[in-house]
């Protein structure tokens, strides 16, 4: 059996055709097939504006540019890649970490509690961990009574809904953020998308990934010009044409993840020292299936759980290692929050091999493997 990775993308022949019907167009940058991949993506998620970039980070980062100003302080969790908590960075903004709720996402009652004890906190990024959607009635109450700025980074999320409101639907936030790396749930290669219901926001962002320059009616046909320090952070025709072509089986792809995720939690249910990060919810897109694993009750640690694993061709990965422990945070003077559920589930959660072309058999070859290396 070939080596099995925790993530990996499914590119068919639709997509083949689709990337080679453009490679022989006109286009193969900022053409037609961007502002359709945008305006698909748009409609997928029930949101007015979408705005694509050449990856997650450029989404987050332009987002942060448009969303806040130089020394807000910003609410955000430390379970995420690294990309968003960077973000606020970029910006000039300052990162506060909070810690997690049992799930993996940021706990919304901490928030709430510290925008009351520090009413100069004046934004929050809530990332959807794993692809199961934060508390919108709670990002709605956070909004309405404290005015603050929001951003879901839905980079795990798409697909995923929470009481019916669609992840990157904007409905309680001001923008949010799609990724569409190889192990997210569709992919364009590398590539990203702002979304949101803010016409002004909206054109801010399509100045900030094209170098600042603005063209007006009036203009010499030559003419633009640069407003602000923008950076070239468009996305391809080409990748677009693959995004298009993956977006139509999006649905599909979700509905292979769910049916994995609940698999992993009947085929675990009864081991005593292992159990998934929450039980199958149908509301998660499931980008992640994550495990919390009890390993002080176990004869083996992570490390050698990860070396035995890999040695049988399974790959495994940590969902994350906590962003203010990071090296060059510590050397900003994080490290010491209160984030005690957060530094409990690094040490025992690891991520699951999970992606719609795994197939039956590599799956229960996974499960079979990890119990035989945990002794179960």
């Amino acid at each position: 059996m070939d080596f099995i990775p925790y993530g990996k993308q499914w590119i068919g022949e639709d997509d083949l055709r689709a990337v080679a019907q453009t490679l022989e167009s006109d286009y193969l940058t900022t053409g037609p097939k961007v502002t359709e991949f945008e305006r698909a993506v748009a409609d997928y998620c029930g949101v007015k504006y979408a705005v694509a970039v050449c990856n997650g980070t450029a989404a987050l980062h332009i987002a942060s540019l448009a969303l806040l100003k130089p020394g807000d302080r910003v609410l955000t969790t430390p379970n995420s890649f690294l990309a968003t908590s960077n973000a606020i960075l970029y910006a000039g903004a300052k990162p506060i970490f909070v810690d997690i709720q049992e799930n993996g996402n940021i706990d919304l009652d901490l928030c709430e509690k510290m925008l009351e004890s520090a009413p100069s906190i004046k934004a929050l990024y809530a990332v959807h961990f794993s692809g199961n959607p934060v508390e919108q009635e709670k990002l709605a109450k956070l909004k309405e009574r404290y005015g603050i700025t929001i951003l879901e980074d839905c980079a795990h999320s798409i697909g995923a809904e929470y009481n019916g409101i669609k992840a990157g639907s904007c409905t309680h936030s001001d923008a949010s953020i799609f990724s569409f790396h190889p192990v997210k749930h569709m992919t364009t290669g590398e590539g990203g998308m702002v979304t949101t219901n803010d016409e002004a926001l909206c054109e801010r962002l399509k100045i900030l990934r094209n170098h600042g320059m603005v063209k007006t009616p009036g203009m010499k046909p030559w003419e633009y010009e640069m407003r602000e320090l923008g950076f070239n952070y468009r996305i391809t025709d080409i990748q677009c044409a693959l995004g298009l072509s993956q977006l139509k089986k999006l649905d599909d792809f979700i509905s292979r993840r769910r049916q994995l995720a609940g698999r992993y939690d009947e085929a675990l249910q009864n081991h005593p020292h292992i159990r998934p990060l929450y039980p199958y919810d149908g509301r998660s897109s499931y980008h992640l299936y994550v495990v919390r694993i009890d390993f002080e009750r176990l004869a083996i640690d992570k490390v050698e759980l990860f070396e035995q694993m890999r040695a049988k061709g399974v790959g495994l990965q940590v969902h994350y290692i906590p962003i203010n422990k990071q090296p060059y945070y510590k050397q900003l003077g994080y490290g010491n929050e209160p984030t005690p559920r957060m530094e409990s589930y690094y040490e025992e959660v690891l991520s699951l091999p999970l992606y719609p072309k795994m197939s039956d058999k590599e799956q229960e070859y996974v499960i079979q493997s990890l119990l035989e290396v945990l002794g179960g």
